[in-house]
C-alpha cells in the first residue's frame, strides 16, 4: 500500500500547480478522460474522479506553512476526526501508512517462527514485512468463490499463529466474505491471535459500516483495522492511512514514533482531514463505481466470461488466455491493466475507470478475443 511522495507526483498536488492556471475539479464530471493517444492506467486501482474539490485548497493552504515540518496538534487533530468517525477513543487511532510496520512489530514479538496466516493470491505487504524479522508466512488459497476460506484459515491456528491478515474485500478478487460470518470469524480467531483486516476497498461497498471489523475493536477484541485515503478518497499522490487498533497495541505503537507529525507531512494530514470530512464526495465515487463495474459485468457476461462477484474498485475475470498475452494486447493499445497473480494465470485484474477509459478497454477485450 505504501507509495512513494516524488517530486513529480507532490508538483501536481500541490499549490504551484494550482498556480499554473490550472485548479483540481470541482465534481466528479470534471475530470477529463484521456485522448485516444494517452495511455489509460487502468493497473494500480486508484480513484479515476480524483479526490473531493475540498482537497485542493487545503493543499493550497497547507502550502504558505511547507518550509515548516508537520505539527502535533495538526496530527491530534486529525486523529480526532477519525476517531469520531470511526466511533473510537482517539488513543486507538494511529495514522500513517503502517502496514509495514504492523508486520515489523508483530513479526518481532515472541522471537523468530511467528506465523502469519493470509489468503493467497493477495496483498502482502504486511507478510512481506513481517518475514523480514523471522515472520513466516502461511498462504491459505481462496474458497471456490474466491473468497477468504475462513473455515481453512481458522483450521490453520496453532500455538506458534502469530496473526492472521485478511484483506475485505479481498484483492484481487474483489469478493466480501459474509458479513454475519466473517465477525464471527474475527471473534473466535482473536481469542488465539492478533487478527488484522485490510479494509482499503471497504467504503466500495453499500453496507460497509456494517461490514467493518471496526466493530470489533471496539467490542475489545485483539483485533486490528488498516484503512486508507489511496482508494475511494483519491489521495494515491498523497499516500496516508491510519489503523484502528486496541488501546495496548496502539501504546507501544506511538512509542515507536508511528503517528508523529513529521513523518505524516504538512499535506498529507491536510489533503486527509479535508477528504474524510466530504462524505458526500466519497458516496459520489461509490455511486459511479457500483455504475462502472455493473457495465463491465455486464460485457463479461457478454463475452461469456467467469468473473468474480466484485464489491471492489475493479474486476477481475477469467480470459481463458495466459495473462500475459492478454496484458500485451492491451499495452499495445496503450491501456494498463493489472500485474498477474498466480495460481490465476488467465485471469486478468482490470481497474474500473472513467467511462470513457473503461469503454475502450472494454471495446479492446473484444478485438483481443476475437483473434
Amino acid at each position: 500500500m505504501s507509495q512513494v511522495i516524488t517530486r513529480r507526483s507532490l508538483f501536481q498536488t500541490s499549490g504551484a500547480f494550482l498556480a499554473s492556471g490550472l485548479v483540481l475539479p470541482g465534481s466528479l464530471t470534471a475530470w477529463a478522460a484521456p485522448s485516444e493517444q494517452q495511455r489509460i492506467r487502468l493497473n494500480l486501482n486508484e480513484n479515476a474522479w480524483g479526490p473531493s474539490p475540498t482537497v485542493a485548497p487545503a493543499i493550497e493552504k497547507a502550502l504558505t506553512q511547507i518550509s515548516r515540518y508537520g505539527e502535533p496538534s495538526a496530527a491530534q487533530a486529525l486523529v480526532e476526526q477519525i476517531a469520531a468517525y470511526e466511533r473510537v477513543a482517539p488513543e486507538q487511532i494511529i495514522p500513517g501508512e503502517i502496514l509495514v510496520e504492523l508486520g515489523l512489530y508483530l513479526g518481532s514479538q515472541g522471537g523468530p517462527g511467528g506465523e502469519f496466516l493470509y489468503s493467497t493470491p493477495g496483498y502482502l505487504a504486511l507478510i512481506d514485512a513481517a518475514s523480514r524479522v523471522g515472520g513466516v508466512g502461511i498462504g491459505v488459497p481462496l474458497n471456490p468463490a474466491f473468497e477468504n476460506d475462513l473455515p481453512a484459515l481458522a483450521s490453520r491456528i496453532t500455538p506458534r499463529t502469530r496473526a492472521i491478515f485478511l484483506v475485505n474485500p479481498h484483492n484481487p478478487t474483489g469478493t466480501v466474505s459474509d458479513s454475519t460470518t466473517f465477525h464471527g470469524f474475527l471473534r473466535n480467531v482473536s481469542q488465539h491471535a492478533t487478527a488484522i483486516v485490510d479494509e482499503a476497498y471497504l467504503e466500495y461497498t453499500d453496507d460497509f459500516a456494517q461490514r467493518s471489523a471496526a466493530s470489533k475493536v471496539r467490542d475489545g477484541a485483539n483485533v486490528i483495522v488498516f484503512r486508507t485515503f489511496v482508494k475511494i478518497h483519491g489521495l494515491a499522490g498523497l499516500p496516508i492511512g491510519y489503523a484502528i487498533v486496541p488501546k495496548e497495541i496502539g501504546k507501544f505503537l506511538r512509542k515507536q514514533g508511528l503517528g508523529d507529525a513529521e513523518a505524516l507531512g504538512r499535506l498529507n494530514m491536510a489533503a486527509a482531514s479535508a477528504a474524510l470530512a466530504d462524505q458526500a464526495h466519497v458516496a459520489h465515487v461509490r455511486a459511479a463505481v457500483a455504475s462502472e463495474r455493473a457495465k463491465w459485468h455486464a460485457v463479461l457476461d457478454e463475452l461469456k466470461l467467469r468473473y468474480t462477484d466484485s464489491r471492489a474498485s475493479f474486476v477481475f475475470f477469467d480470459s481463458g488466455r495466459p495473462h500475459d498475452e492478454i496484458a500485451s494486447a492491451f499495452a499495445a493499445k496503450d491501456i494498463e491493466v493489472a500485474r498477474a497473480f498466480p495460481p490465476y494465470n488467465n485471469w486478468v485484474r482490470i481497474t474500473i475507470g472513467l467511462p470513457e477509459e473503461n469503454l475502450r478497454a472494454q471495446q479492446q477485450l473484444r478485438r483481443i478475443l476475437a483473434h
